[in-house]
């Protein structure tokens, strides 16, 4: 049986989210737009989701709309903000990002940097957080939006969200914030933000589904044109996701209580490591970090960085699945741009692992990585 310690992929449905969603693929089916007392009963299941999802971040459910995926979320954000921007005020053509996010939102705003924005990219320190300092020096009055992650994905470090949100406003410049890994793992707050994206699949909720905060009065102009959502995202509802999601965030809130208990298991796991593997090194170790997120950098028998890709196909070999960083760039054999924007070489960058937990994480789990790990250095050492 797999021991599966890769959560900032993708996590296990919960159970009770499965028994949510199975009446909407069996009896619930009709479409909410619908006039007829099925539609209206879809219809309520929707609204009862987006209750369920806005009680999360203690916003209003008229705010959260929902979306295919959070990268979609995160794009109908910042091109829904700009393209407003564009019709009321032709002053502003900067955007800033950290050069720490996410590869889809780092990929958008290399396109908008080609369509003529101008585009800062606010470097991290070694534990890979952001200068606030550094960000002021950016913003000015002719910035339209700044986008900073909650959590990192790669390193679980928080990033310093409300100090970056204040700068933002001080110079009237809107704040998009990815809460992806934050949401459920620590308390989020839509207060400080004008937009916040968040994913159903990382909080052991159904894949194919999303939702983005956009404050009351912030400005946005929809990607796809259509009557749903408060005209603001057209489409017909995924109504089994949108209610899996609504059950999802409903179980985050009361899981926040265990994150304790997480850190725990990812500290015993952290400590174990160090005490096993000479010369392992804890990336982002200095930072605060999620509770349930740990990033590793391995040493081979010299003393060098260790060849990640054999650690990990090792560990799959011994039934643990880990990654070397975001799913949605893996399979490219360029090093991790997270660990690299943290002033790691590409070799120290390709010798790192994340584990990520979840709540359906174990100490035994734990326990027997643990075990595996001497022998997987002896063999390194000997190869």
């Amino acid at each position: 049986m797999t021991i599966y310690l890769d959560n900032n992929a993708t996590t296990a449905l919960a159970p009770e989210v499965r028994e949510a969603m199975l009446p909407c693929l069996f009896g619930d089916y009709a479409n909410p737009s619908s006039p007829h007392s099925a539609g209206m009963a879809a219809r309520r299941l929707v609204s009862d989701a987006r209750a369920q999802v806005a009680a999360l971040i203690g916003a209003k459910p008229a705010d959260v709309m929902f979306t295919g995926s959070a990268t979609e979320a995160t794009h109908a954000a910042i091109l829904g903000a700009l393209r407003s921007l564009e019709e009321t005020d032709h002053t502003r053509d900067h955007i800033v990002a950290t050069a720490v996010e996410h590869p889809a939102t780092l990929a958008l705003f290399d396109d908008l940097r080609n369509q003529g924005w101008r585009v800062s990219v606010l470097p991290v320190n070694t534990d890979g957080l952001p200068s606030l300092v550094d960000l002021g020096a950016l913003v000015s009055e002719r910035t339209a939006l700044v986008s900073m992650m909650w959590a990192n994905n790669e390193t679980g470090v928080l990033m310093p969200v409300a100090g970056a949100s204040a700068i933002a406003h001080a110079h009237g410049a809107l704040f998009h914030t990815d809460a992806v890994q934050a949401a459920g793992r620590v308390a989020v707050e839509c207060g400080i933000a004008d937009y916040l994206t968040l994913s159903a699949h990382k909080m052991h909720g159904p894949k194919g589904v999303g939702a983005l905060y956009v404050r009351k009065g912030a400005p946005f102009r929809p990607l796809v044109h259509g009557h749903q959502e408060r005209r603001r995202r057209g489409g017909t509802e995924n109504v089994p996701g949108i209610v899996g999601f609504g059950a999802a965030a409903s179980l985050a809130a009361l899981w926040l209580d265990e994150a304790g208990l997480l850190g725990f298991l990812r500290d015993r796991l952290e400590n174990g490591v160090l005490a096993r593997w000479p010369g392992a090194l804890v990336n982002g170790g200095g930072a605060a970090r999620l509770p349930n997120t740990s990033n590793i950098r391995f040493a081979d028998g010299q003393g060098s960085p260790a060849d990640g890709e054999e650690l990990l196909t090792r560990l799959d070999r011994a039934g643990i699945a880990v990654s070397m960083g975001a799913a949605c760039s893996s399979g490219g054999n360029e090093p991790s741009h997270v660990l690299t924007a943290m002033g790691l070489n590409g070799a120290a960058a390709a010798s790192s692992l994340r584990f990520s937990l979840s709540r359906y994480s174990t100490a035994a789990e734990i326990d027997a990585v643990l075990s595996e790990l001497p022998a997987l250095h002896a063999r390194l050492v000997a190869a």
